[in-house]
């Protein structure tokens, strides 16, 4: 089994650092490039940043703000935010990020995982899944969780995965911020799935929360915001409480 990565996620609005509770209600709560720094001492596995208004906004993720984190990550860095097309992908991946996240662009035009994928490599691209429940049903949404589509995630996931991405960040919107936990069946279901590497985030409160989702869900990395940037939990004690029941993290 590859290492578990823990990895912490830092969302911005452009400017600075947000934090929201469900996609909904988004504060400022600081600036990206200070946080950056700080996990870098923390030793972290990956860093994760989302542009969580880009889309919106009808943009990309600011290229001088995701230059001014990539000068200062020693970690591999993902960044994301209203990607549409290759030439942004080329961008971001010049500015020094490691790999891209795409989303709304993706399914949109889902061709634009083959192309970044067939340009740069699958290792690179990362297509993050964010999912709302309506009457029971699962869907994915798009625009940072204001527009509910009928595409079911796990038949995204795997069109995902076969036209190209290496990875899927999977986020249940209605938790995302609320620290009470994953959406263990949606990681399981996606997992279960797909080939590729699952990254499990949206909810996560506790180090227990991680351990489920990896050994109980099947995810190969967890992902956190709120429980790394506003309780006194650490990714370093949340790798050592995953290596303590079992599971092969960085040391």
């Amino acid at each position: 089994m590859l290492k578990v990565r823990v990895i912490p996620t830092l969302l911005s609005n452009g400017f600075g650092l947000v934090k929201g509770e469900a996609f909904q209600s988004w504060r400022t709560v600081g600036t990206l490039v200070p946080a950056v720094r700080v996990f870098n001492t923390r030793d972290v596995d990956e860093l994760l940043i989302l542009d969580v208004a880009a889309r919106r906004e009808n943009r990309c993720c600011d290229l001088f703000t995701a230059q001014d984190a990539a000068a200062e990550s020693r970690v591999p860095l993902s960044i994301g935010g209203g990607i549409t097309s290759v030439s942004e992908v080329q961008d971001l991946l010049a500015t020094g990020a490691d790999k891209v996240v795409l989303n709304t662009g993706a399914l949109e035009r889902p061709q634009l995982i083959e192309e970044a994928a067939a340009r740069f490599g699958t290792q690179c691209v990362v297509l993050s899944i964010d999912v709302r429940v309506v009457d029971g049903q699962r869907h994915v949404t798009t625009h940072s969780g204001a527009q509910t589509t009928d595409r079911d995630p796990v038949s995204w996931a795997k069109e995902a995965q076969d036209r190209g991405a290496g990875e899927i960040l999977v986020t249940r919107v209605e938790i995302d911020g609320l620290l009470t936990g994953y959406d263990l069946s949606l990681v399981a279901d996606v997992a279960g799935a797909v080939g590729v590497p699952v990254i499990a985030s949206g909810g996560a409160g506790t180090y227990e929360h991680m351990r489920a989702a990896v050994q109980d869900a099947g995810a190969s990395a967890v992902a956190a915001g709120a429980m790394f940037q506003f309780t006194e939990q650490t990714p370093a004690l949340a790798r050592s409480y995953l290596g303590s029941h079992g599971i092969p993290v960085r040391h």
